[in-house]
């Protein structure tokens, strides 16, 4: 097991390195620089994209004078588009400002933000508790729910329960997150019919003056409808495949063995078929809760106001917030490499008659 750790965890070198490539590469031919969007600013007070007329963003054209690299900065003295240039370091070529900057990640160096006067290491820890938040306990509602009721849906498969219950899955599956989130703001948070839960924000404003139980109370109470939203499409696919898990486990050999053997079916069920059936929807939860954490929040964070990650990443790309875009892929990334990585032991755990190694043998 530890050469095939070895292996995964010196595959992640060269797999982060290509995503890093492919995202800097694809960013220099995306229009809209930084720079362009100070000076579309001080020119208009507007949006650098009021301007573009195709093509150009922080790429220097092959004619013309130092102006006539950005759009819209012809009526700026040369030397303060110069003295930009240098600041943001697009003075020098994209391959050197992609090994200075690889070569600063390699000592947990990100930079800082462009335009928040914050380091991307900074800006990223403040809107953790947000993120952490959301995917965490919407990933462990998901687990708590789903599988329970997986197991009662394949222990009655084919009843009216099961039936019920998978159109119930299937149409919240089928209802999109943000909609959802929309219609609880409505019915709940003061839009049409009652206000019972907050409107925005994770915490309110008398937090720091409320008593220990008062402070526990008033974090779910802001995370509620947020929590619900994002989690309401997460049960379908996590009950249907601890469903299946246990009817493939149930229907062999080893099931009818230990039934014939006298044992009861609640021993048959939780202490033989439970362990087998659950290695994939176990093994997995870092995974799902990954993917929660990183994507499944940003549409729910920006109707809810929760100033988490997914909205700093959304911010950042509208800005050209060229290091917190990039420090946070490279964290992010390697994060999901690393997960990737855990969640193969986590099957190694749950079941050590799995040997990966032997596998790739």
């Amino acid at each position: 097991m530890g050469a095939y750790i070895l292996r995964r965890l010196l595959l992640v070198i060269p797999t982060l390195l290509g995503i890093m490539i492919v995202n800097f590469t694809l960013v220099q031919f995306v229009p809209g620089g930084p720079i362009e969007q100070i000076i579309a600013q001080m020119e208009g007070g507007g949006d650098v994209f009021e301007g573009i007329a195709g093509g150009g963003g922080d790429i220097e054209q092959q004619t013309g004078g130092t102006n006539d690299r950005y759009i819209g900065g012809r009526g700026l003295p040369p030397e303060f588009i110069e003295e930009l240039e240098k600041e943001f370091g697009f003075d020098k070529p994209p391959l050197e400002r992609f090994l200075n900057m690889m070569g600063n990640y390699l000592t947990l160096d990100f930079g800082e933000s462009y335009f928040r006067s914050i380091s991307v290491t900074d800006l990223v820890l403040e809107k953790m508790p947000v993120s952490i938040s959301l995917g965490l306990w919407s990933t462990l509602i998901a687990y708590l729910v789903s599988i329970p009721l997986g197991i009662r849906k394949a222990i009655r498969d084919g009843s009216s329960f099961d039936t019920w219950t998978s159109g119930a899955i299937i149409v919240a599956y089928a209802i999109p997150g943000f909609l959802f989130a929309i219609l609880l703001l409505v019915l709940f948070a003061g839009g049409s019919y009652w206000q019972i839960f907050p409107l925005r924000g994770l915490t309110s404003d008398n937090w720091d003056s409320l008593s220990v139980f008062g402070k526990i109370a008033d974090y779910f109470w802001h995370i509620a409808l947020p929590i619900l939203a994002l989690t309401i499409s997460a049960f379908a696919t996590l009950t249907l495949l601890t469903k299946n898990s246990f009817l493939d486990e149930i229907k062999k050999q080893y099931v009818m063995t230990a039934r014939a053997k006298g044992l009861s079916e609640s021993r048959v069920l939780y202490g033989h078929v439970f362990r087998n059936a659950m290695l994939i929807v176990i093994a997995g939860f870092p995974a799902v809760f990954i993917g929660v954490f990183f994507g499944g929040s940003i549409i729910i964070e920006t109707i809810f106001s929760l100033d988490g990650l997914g909205r700093l990443g959304f911010e950042a790309a509208v800005a050209r917030d060229y290091p917190v875009i990039f420090g946070t892929l490279f964290i992010f990334g390697l994060m999901g490499l690393v997960v990737g990585i855990i969640s193969d032991l986590m099957y190694v755990l749950v079941d050590p008659r799995i040997d990966f190694e032997k596998r790739e043998g």
